[in-house]
């Protein structure tokens, strides 16, 4: 067992969660028992990933999404007081990332999608490595975006939406971020990707896509941003001891 502080001075450092400025509280966002031996990751804190959390006995519950977002009703009511009061009464703590996970240079949502693609990482469009959240490289070969979406549907496990420009080629340059990014889709574009991947979709992005002349591949906000807190549990789980337990809870979102 190791002191839940510890735990989270250890993510807050690694993730350098106090530089980001961000939708809502990352670190520490309910504090359950003071020791900690099981941790369970999963992208949303949903009641679903709670209820398997309580079922598995964890300690610590470290998500993507977590709660409190800038804007939201602050009152606990309704479906937010049941969430909570399930980690109250379980003793358990959440903990959550979001912009500092989505970026981190080595166990981010960014680099573990690139990884897991075998995309060549070249750098960031809107910062350093660690910092910005639109990553660009290039694929280990040219190929169709046709090619491509078959390779993220593969490694995803999901079908993406494709837009196709017309008057694109073969993909060398390719730029992407996780999530809810689709609006980098001209950040990406001015920056010479032939092809943006992201994970959500609106009306506007396909007008862009195909006027702008650049593929844009909606791969699905979840199955985008499953890999970087299974990195995190991990890193946590060699460095410190603690038994991790990544849960799926599917959302075809």
């Amino acid at each position: 067992m190791i002191h839940r502080d510890q735990l989270v001075a250890a993510c807050d450092h690694q993730l350098r969660a106090s530089q980001f400025k961000d939708f809502t509280i990352n670190g520490l966002q309910v504090e359950g028992g003071d020791q900690v031996r099981r941790i369970m990751t999963g992208v949303t804190a949903c009641q679903a990933l709670l209820d398997e959390a309580v079922a598995w006995q964890a300690d610590m519950l470290l998500v993507h999404h977590g709660y409190f977002w800038k804007n939201e009703p602050v009152a606990i009511t309704g479906m937010k007081q049941k969430r909570i009061k399930t980690l109250l009464d379980h003793d358990i703590s959440l903990l959550a990332y979001h912009l500092p996970l989505d970026a981190h240079a080595e166990m981010g949502n960014n680099a573990e999608l690139a990884r897991r693609l075998g995309w060549k990482v070249e750098g960031c469009l809107d910062g350093e490595l660690g910092d910005g959240l639109l990553w660009s490289g290039r694929l280990a070969q040219p190929q169709t975006v046709q090619t491509l979406a078959a390779h993220v549907a593969y490694t995803l496990q999901r079908e993406p939406l494709v837009i196709e420009a017309p008057q694109v080629g073969n993909i060398e340059r390719i730029a992407w971020c996780t999530g809810g990014a689709q609006d980098m889709i001209t950040a990406a574009f001015e920056a010479g990707a032939q092809a943006f991947v992201s994970g959500e979709i609106s009306e506007r992005t396909t007008h862009l896509a195909r006027e702008m002349g650049i593929h844009y591949i909606a791969a699905g906000h979840h199955a985008t941003e499953r890999y970087g807190v299974q990195a995190l549990g991990e890193w946590l789980s060699d460095g410190y001891g603690v038994e991790h337990r990544f849960v799926d809870i599917d959302n075809p979102a």
